[in-house]
């Protein structure tokens, strides 16, 4: 069976007219008409009704057609990769990411990708999670890790890859310094250090103060979050940030408290909705996808 007939097949299914679908295909509507026969010949059985002006799938069509949708998108994937071969020229995926990615495993996604497919070209971007999500937007970027958000995500599908919390920076003898944890509420008389206004993270601090039952003083806002750390140590107020990017280290003027109830924010993979995905970019969604489900099991860091 010819998997150029094959498509032919696909084509009429979904056009139901010989001549409109021999115009698409550019061939004769006789030799169509031929090729269908030849199909239905090898498949021993009629894959249409047919009538004076339309063509209608029968229930050996129907039963038929996923199939032949199958094997014309195989033939497509393999043709894509075998000239991508016989040309010399590898396939680029350009990957944006939020600033922590050594503290969220993104650069393991990263490199265990790059290994296991060799023949992409990898191209990284840093940017916050609003910067991402105009750069896909702009199609600068193919996906992106962004801070999840409440309504940041229209028009994306998203890969949930990762989780964090948020958690108090305090001065070192401050009162509640000593605590495991503490509430929003206990700290609303602080002055506040977040990181800057046009950031994902400026506005999940601020809307948790919020849902504590206060408007925060925000004394500073800041790129960096090792500068509002500093500042922290020097008492200029208190930080909130999540604590995956900040754990492991030592600092000796600060302390970290979990704020509870906990905040947590999850770290997705996201892409355009609605726009045919590149073989690199499947690979790549497919590769994550394999990472989160054999990761799922760990625990924050």
């Amino acid at each position: 069976m010819e998997l150029s007939y094959i498509r032919e097949f696909v084509v009429l299914a979904e056009m139901g007219n010989y001549l409109e679908a021999a115009d698409a295909l550019f061939i004769a509507q006789s030799s169509l008409s031929r090729h269908i026969k030849s199909i239905e010949l090898d498949l021993g059985s009629p894959l249409f009704d047919r009538t004076t002006r339309k063509v209608v799938l029968n229930g050996f069509g129907q039963a038929f057609l996923p199939y032949a949708k199958k094997m014309v998108e195989i033939q497509e994937e393999y043709e894509n990769v075998l000239q991508s071969y016989l040309s010399g020229v590898s396939s680029t995926i350009t990957v944006a990411s939020i600033p922590s990615m050594v503290r969220y495993n993104i650069t393991d996604v990263l490199a265990g990708f790059k290994q296991a497919n060799p023949r992409y070209k990898l191209n990284i971007l840093e940017a916050d999670s609003s910067q991402i999500l105009q750069l896909l937007l702009e199609d600068k970027c193919e996906c992106g890790f962004v801070r999840d958000k409440d309504g940041l995500f229209d028009g994306f599908n998203k890969i949930p890859f990762t989780t964090d919390h948020l958690v108090a920076i305090l001065p070192k003898n401050h009162p509640l310094a000593e605590r495991e944890y503490l509430s929003l509420e206990e700290i609303q008389n602080e002055p506040f250090l977040f990181l800057n206004k046009n950031t994902t993270m400026y506005s999940i601090c601020v809307n948790a103060c919020r849902e504590a039952g206060f408007e925060p003083n925000v004394a500073f806002t800041g790129l960096r979050g090792e500068n509002l750390i500093d500042l922290v140590a020097k008492k200029m107020g208190v930080a909130v940030l999540t604590r995956r990017p900040i754990s492991g280290r030592i600092y000796e003027d600060v302390v970290l408290v979990d704020v509870v109830p906990y905040v947590t924010t999850s770290i997705c993979l996201v892409y355009q909705k609605n726009k045919k995905i590149a073989d690199p970019l499947k690979s790549f969604l497919g590769y994550v996808q394999t990472y989160v489900k054999e990761n799922e099991n760990a625990t924050e860091k």
